[in-house]
């Protein structure tokens, strides 16, 4: 895993997890808490309630993102920009600032006057700002999104059979295309990758957001440290039947498990609470390497055969490898004498291995391919075994 220098500020595995405080200075802007038009009143809020409360990235945002918003030209953005400006100046705390836009011109003259990084919410669809980031040296958070200024994180807008092809388009799911989307456009040598989670689109669904964080780690096959935006985000919201006002429990608990699945920096407008979320998320993450004599070490970030074959692909090695990936380890109960017998024969046949637990249960062990032949021949059956078979193939997916 690739570590980002944000302007000093380290991001990445060996450091701990950055929080991203939210300053805006945007009347459209939903969270009316973070909004301010005066440079003062948002220079002690920053100092206040976001650095000393554990902020060390604090992004400000020039317009609302929401879609119900139209959209801001870049010049009108440059307007808003002075205000920002006045802020950061009057600011004594220690950050570091990062100006939210999706316009090369709007990045380009605030990373000239004091910003000190990017964060790009419509993942590089101005062709030019990742060379102004590159240009000026500095971390830029790349959000998913089409290549259109105008629909932020709107992944599913991308006409994918164009940019990727038919056979694709006609097959990848919503996780594949948020992932796709990431690379599309380039990715700096400072980028730090955002999955882009919220109703971005009316396509989008809650379920779209929960399997994008189910699936977190297949995205640190990009090689680049993970930024996530979930503060009390409808996707976790209805898990506990919650309003905005009453999900900032969900949102921790959410961080810690984000932190654990390999997020670096959390986007919140919470900042005491996630920072310690985020903290104990880290404190519980196992995630080897080692370094001596300039080799380094690092154990990949794999928890299914799916996210394997995305780390060989990214790679360039065949995924198919993953197919003979000897780790699969399940566990079977239920299943009576008869019932197991027929499956450690089974199991044998294809050389995969079934051993009894102390407590009478079944481990299945084997490659994912002995293991899907297995689940295969099972599920041929004409009886209660069938199920079984049935079973293990949904968990090899």
């Amino acid at each position: 895993m690739d570590s980002v220098d944000a302007a000093g500020l380290g991001i990445g595995d060996e450091y701990p997890p950055r929080i991203m405080g939210v300053l805006n200075v945007s009347e459209e802007s939903p969270y009316d808490p973070s909004v301010f038009d005066d440079p003062g009143e948002a220079a002690r809020y920053v100092d206040e309630e976001l650095i000393d409360e554990g902020a060390d990235i604090v992004d400000i945002g020039l317009e609302s993102a929401n879609k119900r918003f139209d959209v801001l030209s870049a010049e009108e953005e440059l307007e808003r920009l002075s205000v920002a400006l006045e802020t950061i100046e009057s600011v004594s705390g220690d950050a570091i600032f990062s100006i939210e836009t999706r316009y090369a011109e709007v990045a380009d003259e605030a990373l000239s006057q004091g910003f000190d990084m990017v964060n790009d919410i419509c993942g590089f669809a101005d062709p030019e700002l990742p060379t102004v980031c590159e240009d000026y040296d500095v971390a830029v958070a790349k959000m998913a999104s089409p290549p259109d200024l105008e629909r932020p994180g709107a992944v599913e807008e991308t006409d994918w059979a164009a940019r990727k092809s038919p056979e694709w388009a006609a097959e990848a799911d919503y996780v594949e295309q948020v992932y796709e989307a990431l690379k599309q456009n380039g990715i700096t040598d400072k980028t730090i990758v955002d999955p882009a989670f919220g109703g971005w689109s009316e396509a989008q669904t809650l379920a779209d957001d929960r399997d994008a964080f189910r699936r977190l780690r297949e995205f640190r096959a990009l090689d680049r440290p993970m930024l996530v935006s979930i503060n009390r985000k409808n996707f976790l919201g209805e898990l506990a039947d919650r309003e905005t006002d009453e999900r900032l429990p969900v949102s921790l608990a959410a961080t810690s498990m984000a932190v654990e699945r390999g997020a670096h920096v959390i986007r919140t407008h919470d900042v005491a609470e996630t920072r310690d979320a985020a903290l104990i998320g880290k404190a519980f993450t196992e995630r080897a390497s080692a370094s001596v004599d300039g080799i380094s070490i690092s154990q990949l970030d794999v928890d299914s055969t799916r996210t394997f074959r995305t780390h060989l692909r990214e790679r360039g090695i065949d995924p198919a490898f993953a197919d003979d990936w000897r780790t699969q380890l399940l566990e079977i109960e239920g299943l009576d004498d008869d019932a197991s017998e027929r499956l450690t024969s089974i199991a044998a046949e294809h050389g995969a291995v079934v051993r009894p637990s102390s407590d009478g249960d079944l481990l299945l062990m084997g490659s994912t391919t002995e293991v899907s032949d297995v689940s295969g021949r099972l599920a041929g059956k004409s009886d209660d075994i069938a199920a079984l078979g049935e079973k293990l193939s949904r968990l090899l997916r």
